[in-house]
């Protein structure tokens, strides 16, 4: 009996953590934490950049600021071992020169068109983002791979539409006023973060459920303030930005929505953490 419970514990560990190290896992875990940090710099260069347009002045040095942390990504990803791999590489230097032109330009253009040319980007980051999933699915264990999914295919994008609310939200409130126009992208945006946040809270239960020892605490607060989190946003954005008068502030407007974002990036990164932990392995 003793030996037999021995045997069952030393099980338990294998299967927490793969047995053979597996440094292509690794490799992914860094690529897609610094594609992660891109897409999140962008998002931002765009939301603050369409305040600026629409009147917030303030918020120019953040605009450079946030500039900055795209090149910043842009460089790792291009140092990390996956950049040799020619179909990543040239996504991603496409990528890079498109945002370079954008950012040039920005403050020269129509506020629509600006937002509307780093979101085009932003969908090439996350098109990215999955074919990085599908190219190095055959690499990872079978926990790197589920995690990685719902990073690529759920968290990824739920920064997404919670940035174009946030972005296109705080440019309405900048400006004072909104249309016919803004009323329909306000509610199809905020219909969408609501339908992908319950997509989400339901694929981590199913990871946490499938690997009780990786989806740590962190990930599990993480996911309730996401959730609280939109609700909140909804409410907000239907009362305070779409009712009969706008009373909510461009920067404050902003700074809900990015307290949301920075949620799902505690839990992206604490998942991302235990897929790097786990190409460790025993050997």
């Amino acid at each position: 009996m003793k030996v037999l419970l021995t045997l069952l514990m030393l099980l338990n560990i294998v299967y927490a953590k793969s047995l053979f190290s597996n440094k292509e896992q690794a490799q992914s875990s860094e690529y897609i934490g610094n594609l992660k940090d891109l897409l999140i710099a962008t998002q931002r260069t765009r939301g603050t950049t369409n305040s600026y347009l629409h009147g917030n002045k303030s918020i120019l040095l953040v605009i450079y600021s946030n500039r900055n942390d795209m090149q910043d990504a842009i460089v790792n990803m291009q140092a990390s071992p996956l950049a040799s791999d020619n179909v990543i590489n040239l996504k991603s230097m496409d990528i890079s020169n498109a945002l370079m032109k954008i950012n040039t330009k920005a403050f020269k253009q129509d506020p629509s068109d600006v937002f509307q040319n780093y979101t085009t980007q932003i969908s090439q980051i996350l098109i990215l983002a999955q074919t990085l999933s599908k190219k190095v699915s055959k690499d990872l264990n079978k926990f790197g791979k589920d995690a990685t999914n719902v990073m690529m295919y759920e968290m990824l994008p739920l920064t997404e539409y919670v940035g174009q609310l946030r972005g296109y939200g705080s440019g309405v409130a900048a400006k004072g006023k909104l249309n016919d126009t803004d009323i329909e992208q306000l509610s199809v945006l905020a219909s969408r973060v609501q339908s992908l946040n319950s997509k989400l809270q339901k694929q981590v239960r199913i990871l946490e459920e499938k690997y009780p020892s990786k989806v740590k605490l962190a990930i599990q607060i993480s996911m309730k303030k996401i959730n609280n989190g939109v609700k909140n946003y909804i409410s907000l954005t239907s009362k305070k930005l779409m009712g009969k008068h706008i009373d909510v502030d461009a920067t404050d407007y902003f700074d809900e929505g990015t307290k949301i974002i920075t949620n799902i990036t505690i839990a992206y990164d604490s998942l991302n953490n235990e897929i790097l932990k786990d190409s460790d392995g025993w050997l």
